[in-house]
């Protein structure tokens, strides 16, 4: 990866060389009720069209496919990928492909994509070139979430405050639902009128 993207691809993969759950996604509880908050927050039963990058171990893309008609997943590390592979085995729903942000940003329209934990990894041309590609790949009443960690993160420049600003400038738009809490900060966007 390109310094001026963000983190490269390796400092991913040394963090699930030693641990296939290296934020610890299948057993903290913090991780399990921030998948239900994700899943409380859309304004609808279903979606055709998913799309979930950085998607790490699967974990939650596991509960956004019973959500989702087809979802993809991608995620920029190979041994996340492979994990997130592994996890999604037995749902014919889902497809997981290796993806570099913003350059790999699948060429299709999307009426539910979910930002979690990314935006703060890449460096700010990067992901104001995401969240626009994000905008542009959303179908006439789709639903952006996005969800990040409020603290600073070693190697990050920004938290998930800064990044949120930045989507929702990138967006052009307030977020129609915010949830805030200490830790972590949930927000959705979407054509309250088309939705």
């Amino acid at each position: 990866m390109n310094p001026s993207h963000g983190l490269p691809a390796s400092y991913f993969d040394e963090l699930y060389e030693g641990d296939p759950d290296p934020w610890s996604f299948r057993t903290r509880w913090y991780e399990q009720r921030k998948r239900e908050l994700i899943l409380a927050s859309l304004p609808r039963p279903s979606f055709r069209h998913g799309y979930e990058p950085a998607c790490a171990n699967g974990e939650t893309s596991a509960v956004l496919a019973q959500r989702v008609d087809w979802l993809l997943c991608s995620d920029y590390s190979a041994a996340a990928v492979a994990l997130a592979r592994e996890r999604l085995a037995a749902l014919e729903n889902v497809r997981v492909e290796q993806h570099s942000l913003p350059e790999d940003w699948p060429r299709a329209r999307f009426d539910l994509i979910v930002l979690g934990e990314v935006g703060y990894y890449l460096a700010p041309k990067a992901w104001q070139r995401t969240a626009e590609q994000a905008r542009e790949s959303l179908c006439e009443g789709g639903v952006l979430l996005a969800c990040h960690w409020r603290h600073p993160i070693d190697g990050c420049a920004r938290a998930g405050d800064a990044v949120h600003e930045e989507l929702a400038d990138a967006l052009g738009k307030r977020p129609a639902v915010r949830h805030l809490e200490r830790d972590f900060r949930l927000e959705l966007w979407f054509d309250e009128e088309a939705g």
